[in-house]
C-alpha cells in the first residue's frame, strides 16, 4: 500500500506538464493562482471532513511552525511558477533536469546547513553534477537556470519540511503554505483580469472542469507521498522519486519534440552518472543499518 501511494503520487507529477498544457490558453500566472485558491479551499475541505480542526489549531499556535510554514509557501510558490513558465513555455526537458538534480542539492544541502559529512561517493556524484552543467552551460550556450531554480526550491522546500518534522502534517502544512500565498494569487488574478482577462468559465466545459481541478491536482500527490513515506523505507522513496523526472524527459523530449542536441545528451548522461553512484551508495549505506538514505533524507 505505502509503494503504491509514493508511486502513485510520482506518476501525477510526472504527468503534469500534459495536464498543464491541456489548459492552454490559460497563462502561467493564472494556473499558479488558482492552484493556490482551490488547494487552499480543498485543504478547508479535508480539514473539515476528517474533523482536523483542533490538531489545526495546536500548530498555529505554534508562531516557530508558522513562520517556517511561510517560507515554504514562499519556496514552493518559486517552484510552481517557475515550473508552470517553463512548461508552457517549451521547456519541459529542462523542468525534468531540475528534478534530476534536485537529490544531489538535497545531499549538498544537508552539508551546506545541516554540517552533515559527506562520504567520497556522495563528493563524487556533486562534482559529476556540476561538470554537468558546465558542459550544458559551455556546450548548449545556455544557464539552465530553470533546472537549477526547481532543484534547489524544492531542496530548500523538502529543508524546511525537515525542520518542521511531524508537528506538522501534510494537510496542516500545505492548507497553511497556501493560505499564506492568497494575497499573490489574489494580486495575480487581478493582475490578468484587467490584461489578458481571467480564462475560468470562458473557454469551454472541459477547460473548466480541468481548471477547477487545479487545487486536487496539486494536494492530491503530496497526500499519497505522505502515506506512502510513512510506510515505505526511506531507500525506496529515493529510487521511486526519479519517476517523476523520467516521465517528464519523456514527455519533453519524445511526445512535445523539444529539441536534444549532443550537448545536452552528455549533460544528462552526466546528470545520470551521478544519481546512480548516489543511489549505490545510499542503498548500501542503508543495509549496513548505519542510517537512512541519503538520497530522500530531506524530500
Amino acid at each position: 500500500m505505502g509503494v503504491a501511494s509514493a508511486m502513485s503520487a510520482y506518476l501525477i507529477w510526472g504527468f503534469l506538464p500534459l495536464y498543464f498544457l491541456l489548459l492552454v490558453p490559460t497563462g502561467p500566472w493564472e494556473i499558479v493562482a488558482w492552484r493556490i485558491l482551490l488547494a487552499f479551499v480543498f485543504c478547508v475541505l479535508l480539514l473539515t471532513v476528517t474533523r482536523a480542526w483542533p490538531a489545526f489549531g495546536r500548530i498555529v499556535r505554534q508562531p516557530r511552525l508558522l513562520l517556517l510554514t511561510a517560507i515554504a509557501g514562499v519556496v514552493i510558490y518559486v517552484n510552481w511558477q517557475v515550473y508552470i513558465l517553463a512548461t508552457l513555455d517549451g521547456h519541459v526537458i529542462e523542468t525534468s533536469l531540475g528534478y534530476f538534480i534536485n537529490p544531489i542539492v538535497t545531499v549538498l544541502l544537508g552539508v551546506l546547513v545541516l554540517r552533515e559529512r559527506l562520504r567520497l561517493t556522495q563528493w563524487i556524484a556533486i562534482g559529476i553534477s556540476i561538470v554537468a552543467v558546465l558542459v550544458i552551460v559551455l556546450g548548449y550556450g545556455a544557464f539552465p537556470w530553470v533546472s537549477l531554480t526547481l532543484a534547489f526550491s524544492f531542496g530548500i522546500y523538502g529543508l524546511i519540511k525537515k525542520q518542521i518534522g511531524p508537528a506538522v502534517d501534510a494537510v496542516g502544512g500545505l492548507t497553511l503554505e497556501s493560505f499564506w500565498l492568497l494575497p499573490v494569487a489574489i494580486v495575480q488574478l487581478i493582475v490578468v483580469g484587467v490584461t489578458t482577462g481571467i480564462t475560468l468559465g470562458t473557454v469551454s466545459p472541459v477547460h473548466t472542469v480541468l481548471l477547477s481541478l487545479a487545487g486536487i491536482i496539486t494536494a492530491v500527490p503530496l497526500l499519497l507521498f505522505a502515506a506512502g513515506a510513512r510506510r515505505v523505507p526511506l531507500t525506496a522513496i529515493g529510487l521511486l522519486q526519479f519517476i517523476a523526472p523520467v516521465l517528464q524527459f519523456i514527455i519533453g523530449a519524445w511526445v512535445l519534440g523539444e529539441p536534444m542536441p549532443l550537448e545536452r545528451w552528455i549533460g544528462f548522461g552526466l546528470v545520470w552518472v551521478a544519481l546512480v553512484i548516489l543511489s549505490v551508495d545510499s542503498v548500501l549505506f542503508s543495509r549496513r543499518g548505519r542510517g537512512v538514505s541519503d538520497v530522500a533524507s530531506l524530500t
